[in-house]
């Protein structure tokens, strides 16, 4: 059998890579794209959708290119609300081990 040295992802390139929390990575990843979408819907420059969500433009800027890290999964939920986006958390049992950490855009 030949290796051709592809490998199929996990569907979290975060854990793929092993970075710790990589599901929390992932949820605020999404969380940052649905932003990002929102955004550019409403044809919004980073300066004014600083101003619709209470913060200066680098912190825009920040969310915009992926740099998350001083961002929690709260705060970017709390800007997805301001830009008229519903966040809903749900909460269910796992019949089997650990539970997990999604974000699902509608």
């Amino acid at each position: 059998m030949k290796d051709d040295g592809i490998t199929r992802g996990s569907g979290n390139v975060f854990a793929d890579l092993g970075h710790p929390d990589a599901e929390i990575k992932l949820a605020k990843a999404e969380l940052a794209r649905q932003i990002g979408k929102a955004i550019e819907g409403r044809q919004l420059t980073a300066t004014a959708a600083a101003q619709v969500l209470g913060t200066d433009q680098p912190k825009v800027s920040k969310i915009l290119n992926g740099r998350l890290s001083e961002f929690s999964l709260e705060r970017l939920a709390t800007f997805l609300t301001k830009l008229s986006r519903d966040v809903e958390i749900r909460v269910t049992p796992r019949v089997r081990g650990a539970g997990r950490l999604r974000v699902k855009a509608a």
